[in-house]
């Protein structure tokens, strides 16, 4: 059974009629993790990343491919901020109702008042499909990327793509 944050996730694709493949496995923390399980799902894998600025006022979801690294300090000069670090377990609850292990876009759901901005690897514009967690770490889906982008547009947030 999901739980109430993941079925948030799966009855919004609904309703949006964005399609999407689920994959369950056991609980992961890590990129390196999750490889283990990456043999049956095809796609574009990513790591999110969940940043502030020096004083806390701007917070950035970043997604990557998840063989990539994020420089942050070529993200920093990207962004025009003066020092991105990541964001405390406290803030990704409050920002995106999300524990640390399960980062994910789709906490946006979460995020009424549209504060996270979303940075994403302009690579991934190129694949077919991309996969992430439903808002917990127990699952991965799959999604076309055209359908990502649907919902993004449905969550309003700001989005940029940028190299990586």
């Amino acid at each position: 059974m999901p739980s109430e944050k993941e079925q948030k996730v799966y009855d919004t694709l609904d309703k949006l009629s964005i399609s999407y493949v689920k994959h369950e496995h056991p609980p992961v923390f890590t990129v390196e993790e999750a490889e283990q399980y990456w043999e049956n799902i095809s796609g574009a894998h990513c790591k999110n990343l969940f940043l502030r600025n020096k004083k806390g006022k701007r917070h950035y979801l970043v997604i990557l491919e998840h063989n990539k690294r994020a420089d942050l300090k070529a993200l920093e000069r990207q962004l025009g901020e003066d020092r991105l670090s990541f964001a405390s377990a406290e803030r990704l609850m409050r920002y995106l109702g999300l524990e640390e292990g399960a980062v994910s876009p789709f906490g946006l759901l979460n995020d009424s008042q549209k504060e996270v901005q979303v940075i994403i690897d302009q690579d991934l514009k190129n694949a077919d499909s991309i996969n992430f967690h439903p808002n917990v770490n127990t699952a991965t889906i799959g999604l076309s990327f055209s359908g990502f982008e649907e919902f993004l547009s449905f969550c309003d947030n700001p989005v940029r793509y940028l190299p990586f």
